[in-house]
Formats: C-alpha cells, sequence, structure tokens
C-alpha cells in the first residue's frame, strides 16, 4: 500500500509539472495573440523570448533539482553499521559545505578534522545542519517569499501573477537544494510539485478577490471602494496571499529535507509549515514595504 502511496504521489507530481507548463504556455500564448494586434513580428518576438525565459526560469531549475543526488537527513542519525555504508555520501556532503561561505571557520575545520572518522563525521554534519543550514534555508525562504509579494502586489494580472509563482517557487526549492547539496525524494518531489500548482492556480484566481471579503470592517470597507485605493488594497491583498503561500511551500521543502532530525511525521509537515508561514509573514511584509518605494522608482523610472 506504502508503494502504491508513493507512486500515486510521484505520478501526480508529474502531473502538476504538465498543467504548470500549460498555464505559462497558454499565458504566453494569450499575451502573443494581443501582441500580434499591434504586429505579428513583435508576437513572434515575444515567443522567442519567452522560450528562452521558460527555458532558463523552469526546465533548468527543474533539472537541477530532479538530477541532484537523494539524501535523507536520518541517515545521519543511523546506527554505526548503516553509517559506514553512507561513508562516502558524507563526504560528499561535508566537502560540499567546505566550499559554502555561510558556513564558519570554526564548522569548516571540525568537518576537515572529522573526514576520516564516520561517526565523528556524521555527528558533525548532524549538528551544522540543525544549527547553520536551516537558518540559511530559512533566510532564502523569507527572500524568495519578499520577491513574490513585491512581484504580484505591482502586477495586475493574474496569468502574469501564476506565472511568477511558478517561477519564483521553482526557484526556491532549486536554491534549498543546491544549498543542502542533494534533494527530497522523487515522493516528496510530487507532493512539491502539487503545492507549487496549487499556490499558482491561488495566484490566478486571487486577481478577482474582493478585499472588503477579507477585512469586513464599515471603515475599511469605505477606504477600499475609493478608485485608487481599491486597486492599491487589492494588490496589497493578492500580494500578501502568494507571499503566505510562497513561505508554506518553502517551509514544506524545507521540512522534507531536514524532516526526520527531530521525529517529524509527514502527515505533520502541512499544519506546522502554515502556522510557521503565518509566524514569518510580518517580518516579509515589513521587509517587502521597505523596499516596494525603491520597485515603484525603479517601474516609473523605466517608464519615464
Amino acid at each position: 500500500m506504502k508503494k502504491i502511496s508513493k507512486g500515486f504521489w510521484i505520478a501526480l507530481g508529474i502531473a502538476a509539472v504538465f498543467f504548470m507548463i500549460l498555464i505559462i504556455v497558454s499565458s504566453v500564448l494569450e499575451l502573443g495573440e494581443r501582441l500580434n494586434r499591434i504586429n505579428k513580428y513583435l508576437e513572434y518576438a515575444f515567443y522567442g523570448v519567452s522560450a528562452i525565459l521558460f527555458s532558463i526560469l523552469f526546465l533548468r531549475p527543474l533539472a537541477l533539482i530532479i538530477f541532484s543526488p537523494s539524501f535523507s537527513l536520518d541517515e545521519l542519525f543511523s546506527e554505526e553499521e548503516n553509517a559506514k555504508k553512507n561513508y562516502s555520501m558524507y563526504k560528499k556532503v561535508g566537502r560540499n559545505l567546505l566550499d559554502e561561505n555561510y558556513i564558519s571557520d570554526e564548522d569548516k575545520t571540525a568537518i576537515n578534522e572529522a573526514m576520516s572518522d564516520v561517526m565523528q563525521l556524521k555527528l558533525t554534519l548532524a549538528r551544522i545542519f540543525d544549527e547553520t543550514i536551516k537558518k540559511e534555508l530559512n533566510k532564502m525562504i523569507i527572500t524568495h517569499a519578499e520577491t513574490v509579494f513585491l512581484s504580484t502586489a505591482i502586477s495586475q494580472n493574474g496569468k502574469l501573477d501564476a506565472i511568477a509563482v511558478i517561477s519564483i517557487n521553482l526557484k526556491l526549492i532549486k536554491n534549498l537544494v543546491l544549498k543542502c547539496g542533494f534533494r527530497p525524494s522523487y515522493y516528496s518531489l510530487g507532493k512539491l510539485s502539487v503545492n507549487v500548482l496549487s499556490t499558482a492556480i491561488i495566484a490566478e484566481s486571487l486577481e478577482d478577490m474582493n478585499f472588503s471579503e477579507l477585512f469586513p470592517s464599515t471603515g475599511v470597507n469605505t477606504l477600499s471602494e475609493i478608485p485608487i485605493l481599491k486597486t492599491v488594497t487589492g494588490s496589497f491583498a493578492q500580494g500578501v496571499g502568494n507571499a503566505l503561500l510562497s513561505l508554506r511551500v518553502g517551509i514544506i521543502t524545507r521540512n522534507y529535507l531536514f524532516m526526520n532530525i527531530k521525529g517529524l511525521k509527514k502527515s505533520e509537515i502541512r499544519k506546522l509549515a502554515f502556522g510557521e508561514a503565518v509566524i514569518l509573514l510580518p517580518r516579509v511584509l515589513m521587509e517587502s514595504m521597505k523596499k516596494l518605494p525603491s520597485r515603484f522608482k525603479g517601474l516609473f523610472g523605466k517608464i519615464f
């Protein structure tokens, strides 16, 4: 039954990737048709640029994720006999960490000294992953959530929001995988693909969201009905929703990479990820609001 479940999620993940491609292609074709009304060569140029961006922002990150080595951190807490079987993987992960700038000289020294002892290397890596790398991954998750907020809050097109969410979340997963030096299992990647697809679909549907439905206060409703403020508050709400969902995707990815360190059960990952995302959201919004004026300044600078 367990094998069937894993196979199901892998198949569902492949289907999710296929639907993400359909979302991107349909959005590009729709925009291309609009450009055709201006000039057919402009449409062709747009398709060419889109194909290049699709390769860079979608296919390349996807390939890097899929072809990264799979490794479970519970192996760091296995018995000595099992640890010896994974000795080569420990050394490979250790060498990858030695090239990272965020790893302290003290930790790098500890890794080098432990390279000749499998049990010592195992314990050293476990400590570094739990104390150092996890914090670094959290910084990356927050940074990508800020990008999602700023991109979708400024954008006024649901289809563009969906493409932005797909590409940014895929880049986030890729960066988390590369930072650790290994990927989750295909079973976990299948679940992640479904999460990214659902996040993109929600991002597209948020375009038609009524801000007053989220905040039913009379005073807020009155302000939100002012034409300019209505657009601003609506965009802000879309950005907040997309940032929250992206935080959740990033946290789930991190938990799939670290799930066995604390004995975390798979059934608890989603619930805990949403709770942690809600806690991190205010920090994302505060940092994003600091950067928002410069984004608008850059946008209007290009226009004028």
